[in-house]
């Protein structure tokens, strides 16, 4: 990646108040901190499943980005879990999610003789299974206040689980 004109980079990094150790956060001199004015919030979320299927939490991450002010940034979206999953959906059609949960059932399916980890169940590799070939986190650019989704997009939480579950989700919205 091209550096910008001035070389701001390589000035950073010759600058005598710039550290870089192992595990450490980068130290910006402070005069590049007061230009910036960066705020961060995060809430954590309960969600309540009554098991497999998608459930819609765009409106509790919405109000989320609302209440943290923030005009211009990005929201980080993250499940605590390995048994269910975030995805971005189409919102409007609930055929397209049910479509989505029935593929997964006969991709992932269940009392399959070749599954040794089954602690919990039946449904228990399976699920670990489907949260690996989804996602457990997502991040939405966030412009003049409102999460940059398509038209027809949604936010959902994916339980991969039959039984019903508290699910933790945690949102960490940055920006300006």
């Amino acid at each position: 990646m091209a550096e910008p004109a001035g070389g701001i980079l390589s000035s950073l990094i010759r600058h005598p108040s710039f550290e870089l150790r192992h595990s450490q956060i980068i130290r910006l001199p402070s005069p590049f901190l007061r230009r910036s004015s960066m705020h961060v919030l995060t809430k954590n979320l309960q969600v309540a499943t009554s098991g497999k299927g998608t459930y819609e939490i765009t409106d509790k991450i919405e109000a989320v980005v609302g209440e943290s002010k923030i005009e211009n940034g990005v929201v980080t979206i993250i499940t605590q879990h390995t048994s269910c999953s975030l995805i971005v959906m189409e919102n409007a059609d609930p055929t397209a999610r049910r479509d989505l949960e029935e593929f997964f059932d006969r991709l992932v399916p269940e009392n399959a003789d070749y599954f040794e980890h089954d602690a919990e169940g039946a449904d228990d590799m399976p699920s670990h299974i489907r949260m690996v070939l989804t996602r457990t986190s997502e991040t939405i650019p966030i412009v003049d206040g409102r999460m940059q989704l398509g038209t027809w997009q949604g936010i959902f939480l994916f339980e991969h689980r039959r039984a019903a579950h508290w699910r933790r989700v945690v949102v960490t919205v940055m920006g300006k």
